[in-house]
């Protein structure tokens, strides 16, 4: 029996690169406010909009990577490496599809797209012009994705990481030399961000598709036209109630902005900023949570329950420990990181609250997070969109929309998140502690 140490150990090996990879994306969104923070709030809240449908496209391939690490860690944790590499090549199929259907809106009526927010008609074109950039790159996000999670699926975290590392690079720059007409480029202002970005994207994309598909890395490419139908059925399966809750979550959270946005530009801009401070602590979480996922999966295709259900625990206490700290940070530095990001005295002062607030709910987040990885990871993603469904609905939209018909101020609407949290960690709780999820099957041959 592996000690609670090892298993620390493990879970720890397989976090921190994720970890890092995750900073490195918040780091991207981050930065892309930052580069137009000075052309004003519209900018701002104008990137803002464009990141939550470039998130909505992201949330469905989620699902899709859900299904991938779930079936690719099960396979090789029982050593059936051509079933995973089966596994592999469908998924990505599978995600090039679904990320150019859902790309064709923001190439084809942006404004309409950006319109969904109720923002001014300034702010909304801003908008439309970002989402249409990042759409047209789509397809080679999804080929990161995939193939990114594939690997951390098999235990290689170092490779994507390298990979990210130099795709966030990139596209920072790019973007903000053509933000802002660097070395002769023309300043295209919020259009800028999203071309330079999302070209730098795609070049990395297609320098991890070559030298995969040139056989470099221990998980191979099978090189053939035709798709596994089974195969293709289960990652539907497992990895619908996924792409249905991640879906949910980002329709939601552009309803939510929606409701902000009565407030404002200034209350706008003001989460907008908050939500890409506080995703570095969030994104930390997520770290645990894929490690807990990863090794979930593995230690059940060996058969190995109590080792799957002590690897969630396990990365469940790591993430809250993690979470609570740096939440400590955030709080402690929020009136330093609101001047920052915005000069306008007004979205600093909003900015500073929803600090505050959502650092009470990071030790809350953190459970909900990693146990809902680790569910996933067993093949479990029904449970967990009935408990975002909850939380989302009883939690979030339904007392929002309550605080605005009673005109309450901008503080009590950022309050809500609390609640929703609370929900949907508490329900996530007692599903993990119930053992349900150890005797799913999720492969067509699982013994």
């Amino acid at each position: 029996m592996t000690s609670l140490t090892s298993t620390s150990r493990r879970v720890w090996q397989l976090a921190w690169p994720t970890i890092i990879s995750n900073l490195l994306f918040a780091t991207v969104g981050f930065m892309h406010i930052k580069i137009v923070s000075g052309l004003g709030n519209s900018a701002v809240a104008a990137v803002t909009s464009g990141h939550r449908i470039f998130f909505l496209i992201q949330a469905v391939l989620m699902g899709v990577s859900v299904a991938t690490t779930a079936m690719v860690a099960r396979s090789w944790g029982a050593q059936r490496i051509a079933e995973a590499e089966l596994v592999t090549w469908t998924s990505l199929a599978l995600g090039m599809a679904v990320a150019a259907t859902l790309s064709l809106p923001t190439l084809l009526f942006p404004e309409t797209v950006a319109g969904l927010f109720g923002l001014d008609a300034e702010t909304t074109h801003q908008a439309a012009q970002f989402v249409f950039w990042l759409g047209l790159f789509n397809v080679f996000t999804a080929i990161n994705m995939v193939l990114s999670t594939a690997l951390r699926a098999t235990g290689d975290v170092i490779t994507p990481l390298w990979f990210l590392l130099l795709s966030s690079t990139f596209n920072v720059s790019f973007g903000y030399m053509l933000a802002h007409g660097v070395a002769g480029l023309p300043a295209l202002g919020v259009s800028g961000v999203g071309l330079g970005g999302g070209f730098a994207g795609a070049m990395v994309s297609c320098l991890f598709a070559y030298i995969w598909w040139r056989g470099k890395f221990k998980l191979q490419a099978l090189k053939r036209l035709t798709l596994d139908r089974p195969t293709l059925r289960q990652l539907v399966t497992i990895g619908a109630p996924s792409v249905l809750e991640q879906g949910i979550i980002q329709v939601a959270f552009i309803a939510f902005f929606s409701i902000v946005g009565q407030y404002g530009t200034a209350a706008y801009a003001s989460y907008g900023i908050g939500i890409s401070l506080v995703s570095f602590s969030i994104v930390v979480g997520f770290g645990f949570s894929i490690a807990a996922a990863t090794l979930v999966g593995q230690q059940l295709g060996a058969g190995e329950p109590e080792m799957a259900r002590a690897a969630g625990w396990r990365g469940m206490r790591m993430a809250v420990a993690a979470m609570t700290m740096f939440s400590i940070f955030l709080a402690s530095y929020a009136n330093e990181l609101a001047v920052f990001m915005i000069d306008d005295p007004e979205t600093q002062h909003l900015t500073v609250i929803f600090i505050y607030l959502i650092a009470l709910a990071q030790p809350v987040m953190a459970v909900e997070i990693t146990l809902s990885g680790a569910l996933r990871g067993a093949g479990d993603t029904r449970y967990p969109l009935v408990a975002t469904l909850c939380g989302i609905i009883f939690g979030r939209l339904i007392p929002a929309l309550i605080i605005l018909a009673l005109d309450l101020s901008i503080t009590w609407l950022f309050a809500v998140m609390l609640l929703d949290y609370v929900i949907k960690s508490a329900m996530i709780l007692r599903r993990y502690r119930s053992g349900k999820w150890l005797t799913l099957r999720i492969m067509p041959n699982s013994s």
